[in-house]
């Protein structure tokens, strides 16, 4: 979504909360940014939310009061019809939301051995680098 408003980016922020799938200590979630990264050439940096504190996420609540509002009353019966409520979601201001159903099937378990995380270009920031990294491509040069 973002490729086609911003072409000429080169820089991905992401900011993330801590834990799950996209945790901060998460081996897949980084090797997945070291392929993203790959594929559009552009820098990647991560933010991750401090552990416990993910309830303070902006976005979260800046607009799922009125994702909530939106779908109140109204059987959330398919997936289809979550995404499309959420998408639906505009506030008094004009902020809307984007949203698209992934029917993706994804492989459990992968594991991800030391010597790929050893090839992930990825270099920590001074504050708090376990949260806070940038990930290159592996043509790039990083200072």
């Amino acid at each position: 979504m973002g490729r086609l408003t911003y072409p000429d980016a080169t820089e991905l922020l992401i900011t993330a909360d801590a834990g799950g799938s996209n945790g901060y200590r998460t081996r897949l979630w980084k090797r997945e940014l070291q392929r993203l990264a790959e594929e559009t050439g552009s820098t990647i940096s991560v933010c991750h939310l401090p552990p416990g504190t993910s309830k303070w996420n902006k976005i979260e609540h800046r607009m799922f009061c009125h994702i909530s509002q939106n779908w109140r009353g109204r059987p959330l019966i398919s997936l289809e019809t979550v995404v499309n409520l959420i998408a639906n979601t505009q506030t008094s201001k004009g902020l809307t939301i984007q949203s698209a159903l992934d029917q993706s099937t994804y492989e459990k378990g992968i594991k991800i051995s030391d010597e790929e995380m050893a090839g992930i270009c990825i270099s920590p920031d001074d504050f708090h680098g376990e949260w806070n990294y940038s990930v290159h491509p592996r043509k790039a040069d990083v200072k």
